[in-house]
């Protein structure tokens, strides 16, 4: 499936991106990437913290794309179509949003640092991917 059709699914927003809106969200991303990587927080709080930095900068793609969804874990899917993501890479943000509704609306949490560690190195190429279409 092309891009265009699988990004037809979702609402297209009829207006081009909002730079101020992008640039609040990379802001943010930003900060809670920052803020995951201290070792003194716990695992919990690391991981809320990079899950939703991983959220932000797949949120802006998304945007900087001309969409816009109602759907958490769609702008992960989308990926693949809105930045040089891998599948990999997608199916990594994809368990870790079923790990943060477990841990959200069930209360269970397993702690796994090697998840933690794959989903901080992959939100940090992230980083990188989306400021370049920023620019």
């Amino acid at each position: 499936m092309g891009s265009n059709e699988s990004l037809e699914n979702l609402l297209r927003s009829g207006v081009p991106p909002d730079r101020k809106e992008c640039e609040g969200l990379m802001r943010s991303a930003l900060d809670r990437l920052k803020d995951a990587h201290t070792c003194t927080l716990s695992f919990s709080s690391r991981f809320d913290l990079a899950y939703n930095a991983a959220h932000a900068l797949a949120l802006t793609a998304l945007r900087l794309s001309g969409y816009r969804s109602d759907k958490r874990y769609l702008v992960f899917q989308c990926l693949i179509h809105t930045t040089q993501s891998s599948k990999i890479q997608v199916r990594l943000f994809a368990l870790c949003h079923e790990r943060r509704n477990l841990a959200e609306y069930e209360g269970y949490m397993d702690e796994d640092d090697a998840l933690l560690e794959q989903l901080l190195e992959s939100t940090s190429q992230l980083v990188g991917d989306v400021q370049h279409r920023m620019n």
